[in-house]
């Protein structure tokens, strides 16, 4: 086990000595810091000068990646090997945004052809739809686009639909329905025209309960006011492996987008999950973000541990997580379009590495995926960072900005910049008590306006948020989970921890809606909160 390493435990009691020190006197002892603890590559610049390390920790994190393996790991995975060992499956993102061309092998065949035809069957539809050429079944033009998904199916494109709004037809109105809350795909269609919506229904299996209970009322939403059983095929797309369950709800499989086993849902934006947003921005569009992915793929394979950006920061992470204790981290975006940005990256991390199992089945005795939170920078500043800043919790933050707004409105965007800096330095640095003092503050307020800095900040910064810099962004997450996977020996393309919750809850709809009192085979709990249900349905009724 890695923690039985050399390398393991030089990180301890490289922890033990570093304990006291303070990123006033590394700053102060290296006044170079904040250049030389920076990288920049594939349009990113990556700042980790404020983070609690050395030069010494970073050597110390380096060398627990190479014994890790990580290199080896991340030839396999562009191998197309099956590194999900529990579903002896690759993982095979990095094949969604390959040239034509290039050759990723999985099961003996060669998939980047595969993702290719996907690819031009979606440019096709999407270029169709954005025309007028493919109309609702009277002939109008489609202006409503509603994905219906959950989790990887939803919050990929419903993130990117938001984050690249200024990139996309404005002209067209999308939603996005997860919830199995019937509001949900209520309030998604309730001021909608039915002749002009179009439906994509995103499930792999086609099987997902949540996605096909809102796809057949969505269905019946639409045909109570079309009442032709022939309007499905003008209005419903899907994206799926499952061409038979397709067929039966009434969907063209011609109008069927493939997906594969060897993606997880929450890696499959750039393929045929991302068929709303390409329709949103445009098949070029589109295309510029997968460029982005392969700008930091081909980083990633290629750049030295040392100067590669999400080695860095799965290797920082790792550090706090792992070797002092953090349980959080939060991501900050400063920008209105990214708002979903960090509830993309919550499923991404905390789903891929919320393991306490290693590869070989045995109990992690170590820290592995954080709880990752945020929000939009300025809204958080006068939310949480109250605690961020003098609360008792080590919370390492990464905030992301850009050089060129959105839309350059007089000055906003250099406040909103300069609020971005400002909290990275006080967070870093703090204020002293004798600083406090030396404003004057009366002494029994000065406990109160003391900040003991020290608090760990990255700042990614890029030149503007567009397609390309979305899919850098993305990927430069994706390889920062797998790195902290293959540091701690943890399957991260798994997710049997989802599957238990689905299993029960199959098990209790019926009990739920059956006309006769059940029998409870439940805890005494789940016993009474379903004979409470039941009782409290029946005096609405």
């Amino acid at each position: 086990m890695i923690a039985d390493s050399a390398e393991w435990r030089a990180l301890e009691a490289h922890r033990n000595t570093f304990a006291s020190r303070h990123l006033r006197d590394l700053f102060a002892e290296d006044p170079g810091r904040g250049r030389s603890m920076a990288v920049e590559a594939a349009g990113l610049y990556l700042d980790y000068s404020k983070n609690l390390v050395t030069g010494e920790t970073i050597e110390l994190l380096l060398a627990l990646a190479e014994r890790a393996g990580l290199h080896e790991r991340i030839d396999a995975m562009f191998a197309g090997e099956p590194i999900n060992r529990t579903e002896n499956r690759a993982a095979l993102h990095v094949a969604l945004r390959a040239r034509e061309g290039e050759e990723i092998r999985t099961g003996g065949r060669n998939v980047v052809p595969e993702v290719h035809a996907v690819l031009r069957k979606m440019a096709e539809f999407a270029g169709r739809v954005r025309s007028g050429d493919w109309t609702g079944f009277t002939g109008r033009r489609i202006a409503n686009v509603v994905n219906i998904g959950i989790g990887g199916s939803d919050l990929g494109p419903r993130m990117a639909v938001e984050a690249l709004r200024d990139h996309a037809d404005r002209s067209m109105t999308f939603r996005f329905v997860s919830n199995v809350d019937g509001a949900d795909v209520w309030e998604a269609t309730a001021d909608l025209d039915p002749e002009e919506t179009l439906f994509i229904v995103s499930s792999k299996t086609f099987t997902t309960l949540e996605t096909l209970t809102n796809a057949r009322t969505a269905r019946e939403w639409l045909l109570a006011s079309l009442r032709d059983d022939r309007a499905v095929a003008n209005h419903f797309v899907a994206v799926s492996s499952n061409a038979q369950g397709v067929a039966e709800f009434g969907i063209d499989p011609e109008n069927m987008f493939e997906m594969w086993d060897w993606v997880g849902g929450r890696y499959s934006l750039d393929g045929a999950i991302g068929l709303s947003l390409m329709i949103a921005i445009g098949p070029a569009g589109f295309r510029e973000m997968l460029e982005g992915f392969r700008e930091l793929d081909e980083h990633v394979r290629t750049a030295p541990f040392e100067r590669n950006l999400p080695v860095l920061l799965g290797l920082l992470w790792t550090w706090y997580g792992t070797f002092l204790g953090a349980e959080t981290h939060a991501v900050i975006p400063y920008s209105r379009h990214l708002e979903l940005f960090t509830t993309y990256l919550q499923q991404l991390d905390m789903e891929s590495n919320g393991k306490s199992v290693d590869l070989d089945g045995e109990l992690i005795p170590y820290q592995t995926g954080p709880v990752v939170w945020g929000t939009q920078g300025t809204d958080g500043q006068h939310a949480y960072f109250q605690l961020l800043h003098q609360g008792t919790k080590l919370i390492p933050c990464d905030l992301i900005g850009f050089v060129r707004p959105t839309h350059a409105i007089g000055r906003h965007h250099d406040l909103l910049m300069a609020s971005l800096f400002a909290q990275s330095e006080a967070l870093a640095f703090g204020r002293t008590r004798d600083e406090v003092r030396a404003e004057g503050v009366p002494e029994p307020l000065v406990p109160h306006r003391t900040f003991a800095g020290n608090r760990p900040t990255t700042t990614i910064l890029a030149d503007e948020l567009d397609p390309r810099t979305l899919g850098r962004l993305i990927a430069l997450y994706e390889h920062k989970v797998f790195t902290q996977g293959a540091i701690w020996n943890i399957d991260s393309f798994d997710q049997w921890g989802v599957e238990l919750g689905k299993a029960l809850a199959s098990r209790i709809v019926p009990e739920l809606e059956s006309q006769t009192e059940p029998e409870l085979h439940h805890d005494s709990s789940t016993n009474e909160l379903i004979r409470r249900y039941r009782a409290g349905r029946a005096r609405r009724s």
